[in-house]
């Protein structure tokens, strides 16, 4: 005989979990629905029925946005996000976004409902022919390599500790994914154990370098003659800007910033190149590396033997880098704003000032003709027959209102930019598993109502994203997201690989380059158009400018915008 129903009095383990997700503060709980849900939608509608509040459900229709909206939501807010997925299914389309989470280190719990265990009459139990073929030996195998942890929930008396356990491995530094099994029996099941504790009953942990390396780090920069700095990730942590920016100043040394994540640096600061460091490397005796995971190209340039390498970071290592040779003499291991501040006092009274001062004329110099070269090629792209990315760029640029917040999955000439201040800029994860913006622009307006908030992504960067889930996601959730696609019709990433390793090659010869062609191009602007938004080609450079000042009118007015940039490619 089958097992009743509880009495509608009476908790289930799923309500309890949305009860104790309410008390940890999750606001929103992003997910994409499958037969494993039934308990947790239940427990929503008796919590919304008796008026109790529950983290509120943001429902999306593919695991790769929901992923990437997730991903925008914490690296915005600061907090961290929790995603349901769908048994087996749900956890093989939320794979590219763990990886990009993983390296990105964006603390995340990410449960999936779980097969149900159990043919006989349980309730919850298996009742749907797809709970046998759905079935896998474990589960968390498919994630293992891309979370810090994962488990299967066993039992709903163990919910509270599994939780805070997940949410405060999640938020220890190194920052990363973590992955939930919830079965659906033991979400179905009652729930008999007290309400969830004040506060959790486990904390994240942060990490402070050692004094001592601190000191030894500061006697190697003021003993060197010409340090230099490399980033990719420092504004991972806000506070990192302002002290990535003190200690530049203080040694009188450049910031390279070629490939960002994140806002690093103000972009108009006079020390910072956007370019790679690798034809200076040679002359360094002093290279600071900031939570860079590749600072530079080691087929190309690699640094003095003599000099010393300074690696700062929550994981300046890189441990999950399976071959990563990058030497880290000086380990600085901690958070990045405390760890450039303390280095920057430490430094403050110990360089003297006719160094810094020549140092500093040196590379502003270089800086400042390094600016002048890029916008000498985007000013040439204002006469152009056709749309060119370092003047689009500057237009940008010079358009965006001050709150303006921007999030690049390969579409955009960060050289061209003058953003300051932290969290103003938000590149793709150092995996570049595409598929990320539309979604992570998403998130970041989730996050940042009441910023203008720009989404630019290459045409194939946008077909990987699942634009009809992203733009009707949009829709639903009163998103007003300006998505700007920079469509040349191509794969330019795979082409460019190409060329990369067979410069003479037959491909390079005569310009044919398999899989990388996405001629014909869809009609971008009419798949937003089809969610209620506005949406426009540009072709003619001339009405390049009328056409951002549109769409972001538009996104100001409450409505989603998308400009399909009709792009020139110079390698045809």
């Amino acid at each position: 005989m089958a097992t009743s129903e509880p009495d509608s009095d009476q908790r289930s383990t799923a309500e309890a979990y949305l009860e104790l997700l309410t008390a940890r503060g999750v606001e929103y709980l992003f997910g994409n629905a499958g037969t494993d849900f039934g308990p947790i939608i239940d427990a929503y509608a008796r919590r919304l029925a008796v008026g109790q509040p529950a983290p509120h459900p943001i429902a999306v229709t593919h695991e790769i946005t929901a992923m990437a909206m997730a991903h925008g939501y914490g690296m915005v807010s600061g907090a961290t996000p929790v995603v349901m997925v769908h048994t087996v299914a749900g956890t093989a389309n939320s794979v590219g976004g763990l990886i990009n989470a993983n390296r990105a280190r964006v603390p995340m719990l990410v449960t999936a409902g779980r097969t149900p265990l159990t043919e006989g009459d349980a309730l919850g139990s298996r009742d749907i022919h797809i709970h046998w073929a759905q079935e896998s030996f474990d589960q968390g195998a498919m994630v293992r390599e891309w979370v810090k942890w994962d488990y299967e929930l066993r039992s709903g008396s163990d919910l509270g500790e599994v939780v805070d356990r997940a949410l405060a491995i999640a938020a220890s530094d190194p920052t990363g994914p973590v992955y939930l099994t919830l079965p659906r029996e033991v979400l179905a099941a009652p729930h008999t154990g007290p309400g969830p504790t004040a506060a959790p009953i486990m904390q994240p942990g942060s990490v402070v370098p050692e004094p001592s390396t601190l000191v030894s780090a500061a006697d190697a920069l003021a003993a060197a003659d010409n340090p230099i700095l490399i980033t990719r990730s420092a504004g991972r942590d806000p506070d990192a800007v302002a002290s990535l920016g003190r200690l530049a100043d203080v040694l009188g040394a450049p910031v390279f910033d070629p490939y960002p994540t994140h806002s690093n640096l103000d972009l108009t600061h006079p020390l910072l190149l956007v370019a790679a460091p690798d034809r200076f490397l040679a002359e360094a005796d002093a290279v600071v590396v900031v939570d860079a995971d590749v600072p530079w190209t080691p087929k190309r340039a690699r640094p003095s033997p003599s000099a010393t390498v300074i690696g700062i970071g929550t994981d300046p290592l890189h441990v999950r880098y399976p071959v990563r040779g990058f030497p880290v003499e000086v380990n600085l291991s901690g958070r990045v704003g405390h760890t450039l501040g303390a280095l920057a006092e430490l430094l403050a009274g110990r360089i003297d000032p006719e160094d810094r001062a020549r140092r500093r004329a040196k590379w502003t110099d270089r800086a400042a003709g390094e600016r002048a070269a890029a916008s000498a090629r985007a000013d040439a792209g204002d006469a152009a027959a056709t749309l060119e990315k370092p003047w689009f760029s500057k237009v940008l640029d010079e358009l965006l209102p001050d709150d303006a917040l921007l999030v690049d999955e390969l579409g955009c000439d960060v050289g061209q930019l003058t953003l300051e201040g932290p969290s103003r800029f938000f590149g793709v994860s150092q995996a570049g598993v595409l598929g990320w913006g539309l979604g992570a622009a998403l998130g970041a307006k989730l996050a940042a109502p009441d910023r203008t908030v720009v989404g630019i992504v290459g045409d194939g960067s946008y077909l990987f994203g699942v634009p009809t889930t992203a733009h009707w996601a949009a829709r639903r959730y009163d998103l007003p997201v300006l998505y700007l696609v920079w469509n040349n019709a191509k794969w330019r990433a795979v082409e460019g690989a190409t060329r990369m390793v067979y410069p003479d090659g037959w491909a390079a010869r005569s310009g044919s380059f398999a899989f990388s062609d996405l001629r014909p191009p869809v009609d971008y602007e009419v798949v937003c158009q089809a969610a209620g938004g506005m949406g426009e080609r540009v072709e003619d450079p001339a009405e390049l400018p009328g056409a951002i000042e549109r769409a972001l009118k538009a996104v100001a007015d409450g409505r989603q915008a998308l400009l399909n940039l009709i792009a020139h490619d110079p390698s045809g």
